[in-house]
């Protein structure tokens, strides 16, 4: 007979007969169907015993490859309530920038150019490719769904629960929503303005919606950059359930850079603030601009344009190449386009020039032209020409062994930006070769893993920390209060 807990404080014990084979599991994991179950004598379970022994190995042996596909031993793993722990027996150790490395390339068939990423908590994954083709990935990195959808190219992308997406193209008008596991077309969103008929044919530019992790998330709003074929543009925001349009932020006409579209949206929902920001490029060079919007009254709080501009950078003529929010310890990331230097600022005490900057790590940095950006667990993921570099803030040792002068003299030079630039360090994660498969074009996080594609490449890249690397997490941030 075999016995295995769920994990923690353990409970009742209940035995299962599993297809003529014993199995002793603890009630508390097991569904209310099993676990109430007043029979003195082992409870029947038509089910195959080999794959609930596979299961019960794989979540003590979790570095074992398991007997069985993934995906098939997580659908079984419901039958017992073992999803969650099969699950983070499954996935990678936390994602650490340090000793991240590629572990795989999911090629989906069929045209595989990707044209935009959406990864979920769970580290499931949509992918957008070819001419609007959709594909979905288990958590466990299985192949799902490969559907066509009735737009020509999909350039935005985010996933909602349950089993949701919802999808956004610059060739086609609307918002749309689209069922993954059934592979079919939802709904669909227009901005429209009665007053105004000149809002029509809108398409989606960039998409901010929270799959939920938790309760918290599930009444997240959707929020969506629409752009009319004149140009005017705004940031609709939409009820998660209904989506219906509840709020229209940031109306203008994109007649200049100051007023094009924003490409890039966030929402900070524990501010009650939107960032919206926007770049282009062209022969001379970089230009863009960064807005927080309140929510609640529509209202820009703060502003900055780069080059030149209300509150411009104390680097004129260095204007950044792409920007991201860490949500989470409330810092704005940008990259420099000329001289790729990071800067950051604190977003609880911006003002006309909040930056401060940090130099590019030890390969040295060939500029930020074409330069991604992208925040991910209290981590800054840069592709540059000459490779992946990752920036994490050193984390004050806890149990008094650090050097208390070193401690002392980090705390001291915290400036009255609320950031301190020595306690940055970066580093190169990918060899010559990684970097020699060309610019990476689009970086998203999802669960403890890094996806990543790369210009006019097939596939997409899984980087994740390796079981046996035994890295030291240097991203969090107790000297940056």
């Amino acid at each position: 007979m075999e016995a295995a807990g769920a994990g923690g404080r353990r409970g009742t014990v209940k035995q299962l007969n599993v297809g003529g084979k014993l199995f002793a599991l603890e009630a508390s994991s097991l569904p209310i169907s099993l676990s109430l179950s007043p029979s003195p004598n082992p409870i029947f379970v038509d089910r195959d015993p080999a794959l609930l022994s596979a299961i019960l190995s794989a979540i003590r042996a979790p570095s074992a490859a398991p007997a069985f596909p993934a995906g098939v031993l997580l659908d079984e793993a419901h039958s017992y309530g073992l999803h969650d722990q099969l699950l983070a027996a499954l996935s990678p150790p936390p994602l650490v920038g340090f000793s991240a490395s590629r572990a795989s390339t999911l090629s989906p068939s069929s045209e595989p150019f990707p044209t935009a990423l959406a990864p979920r908590h769970d580290g499931s994954l949509c992918l957008a490719h070819g001419a609007g083709l959709l594909t979905h990935y288990s958590p466990a990195l299985e192949h799902l769904t490969t559907f066509r959808t009735h737009l020509h190219r999909i350039t935005s992308l985010r996933q909602l629960p349950p089993g949701l997406a919802v999808a956004g193209s610059s060739l086609s008008p609307g918002l749309h929503v689209y069922d993954l596991l059934k592979g079919r077309h939802v709904a669909s969103v227009q901005w429209s303005d009665p007053t105004d008929l000149r809002v029509q044919k809108a398409k989606v530019i960039a998409i901010a919606a929270r799959p939920a992790a938790d309760a918290a998330d599930k009444n997240s709003p959707i929020l969506a950059t629409f752009e009319c074929p004149h140009r005017e543009n705004c940031i609709l925001v939409f009820d998660p359930v209904t989506l219906k349009p509840i709020q229209e932020i940031g109306r203008q006409t994109g007649s200049a850079a100051k007023s094009s579209a924003p490409g890039r949206v966030v929402h900070l929902q524990e501010l009650g603030l939107v960032f919206a920001a926007s770049v282009s490029s062209g022969a001379f060079g970089y230009s863009g601009y960064m807005r927080l919007w309140d929510i609640r009254s529509g209202d820009v709080v703060w502003e900055t344009s780069e080059p030149g501009g209300v509150g411009r950078s104390s680097r004129f003529g260095d204007p950044f190449a792409d920007v991201d929010v860490d949500v989470k310890q409330q810092i704005l990331y940008k990259v420099c386009s000329k001289s790729g230097d990071i800067g950051a600022a604190d977003l609880r005490c911006l003002g006309k020039d909040p930056w401060v900057y940090m130099s590019s790590g030890p390969r040295g940095s060939g500029g930020g032209h074409g330069s991604v950006l992208h925040c991910y667990k209290s981590q800054v993921f840069v592709s540059r020409k000459d490779g992946l570099e990752v920036w994490s803030r050193l984390e004050e040792q806890s149990n008094g062994t650090a050097n208390l002068a070193e401690q002392t003299r980090a705390k001291e030079n915290i400036n009255n930006k609320g950031i301190n630039e020595n306690c940055f360090r970066s580093c190169y994660v990918d060899t010559e070769e990684d970097a020699d498969r060309g610019m990476i074009h689009i970086m998203e996080g999802g669960g403890d893993r890094l996806f990543v594609t790369r210009e006019e490449m097939q596939g997409v890249e899984v980087w994740e920390t390796s079981q046996l690397a035994g890295a030291i997490s240097l991203s969090l941030s107790s000297l940056l209060v």
